[in-house]
């Protein structure tokens, strides 16, 4: 057991305030020690109150996520049946990457990330107690054209399991509202030469408890806390999220995007609006037609109607355009 582990049990069990120099004589540390680890643990939500000449007492604890608790509420064989809990975590995508090797269906689930990532390279706020940071090991028997429709049978699963009206943003966005609330990044390992796939790591990135959010996001996002006005388990919306998506995910893999394709566009707010599409530093402007049978974005525009399958796609009236 670590250090601030040990001084968190000493807490825990105390029956009122604890000097620091009772926990150091304990565990055989100086007081300085205990004041750093103490610091830390304050860092990691724990609220502990100090007081001159009594020391210290815990007042209230971080609603961590649990995988006991998560994996009571599944529903499904092998989606989320293994579970990589971690505390704090550069990426659980890049985790999850590192540890490939990990059964198929592996979930990592962290209650902070320190390098978040969104799509194109941007940086996922990913606070303590906040949100749900997860990502899902696969290893699809699909063809390596089709893993991008991994990202569309998560984002229909997240809508399916949050509800409060939350719709996607094609291709990797949720939204409730104009305000997003959930981004999904897809990516894999495979061989081009002979199409393989070695494993695909779908991560998503939900906004449950988060309060409020910095200027610059105000506009742009939003989570369940503020749309609803209560917060909610994130243990109990995780496994929900994976209980809706391992239907949908094994549906994909056996027959493709068609047999999800009318349901996906009935939740695709991107439809019927108009659009900006950035592809290559190139700009088109155009309205959302349709999704074809592959999740390819087909846009009405002055030269014709157009397939848009990758690249930057803004929707007017979110996230800024107007």
């Amino acid at each position: 057991m670590f250090v601030r582990d040990k001084i968190l049990k000493i807490l825990k069990e105390a029956d009122g305030y604890v000097s620091g120099e009772r926990i150091s004589g304990m565990l055989g540390i100086s007081r300085a020690a205990v004041w750093k680890h103490i610091k830390a643990l304050r860092a990691d939500g724990y609220e502990i109150l100090s007081v001159t000449n009594k020391g210290y007492r815990l007042c209230s604890e971080p609603e961590n996520i649990l995988s006991d608790r998560l994996s009571a509420a599944l529903c499904t064989d092998h989606i989320g049946r293994n579970i990589v809990y971690m505390n704090k975590v550069d990426s659980t995508n890049e985790e999850a990457k590192r540890r490939a090797d990990m059964p198929d269906g592996t979930l990592f689930i962290a209650e902070q990330q320190e390098s978040g990532k969104g799509r194109l390279g941007r940086l996922w706020e990913s606070p303590r107690g906040g949100g749900i940071w997860m990502s899902l090991l696969l290893r699809p028997d699909i063809p390596l054209g089709r893993v991008s429709e991994i990202t569309l049978a998560a984002g229909l699963a997240v809508c399916r399991a949050v509800g409060c009206g939350a719709m996607i943003k094609w291709p990797n966005d949720i939204v409730i509202g104009s305000r997003k609330i959930c981004g999904i990044l897809t990516e894999m390992s495979a061989e081009p030469d002979t199409g393989t796939i070695n494993y695909v790591v779908c991560g998503m990135g939900i906004n449950v408890n988060i309060e409020s959010f910095p200027d610059d996001l105000k506009a742009k996002a939003t989570s369940l806390l503020i749309e609803t006005g209560e917060r909610h388990s994130r243990d109990e919306i995780a496994a929900r999220v994976l209980n809706e998506f391992e239907p949908v995910y094994e549906l994909l893999c056996a027959e493709g995007f068609g047999a999800i394709r009318e349901e996906y566009a009935r939740m695709c707010v991107t439809l019927g609006r108009e659009v900006r599409v950035i592809y290559r530093k190139n700009e088109t402007i155009g309205k959302a037609a349709d999704i074809d049978e592959n999740g390819t974005l087909l846009v009405d525009t002055e030269n014709g109607r157009i397939p848009v399958s990758s690249g930057e796609v803004s929707v007017r009236g979110m996230y800024g355009y107007a």
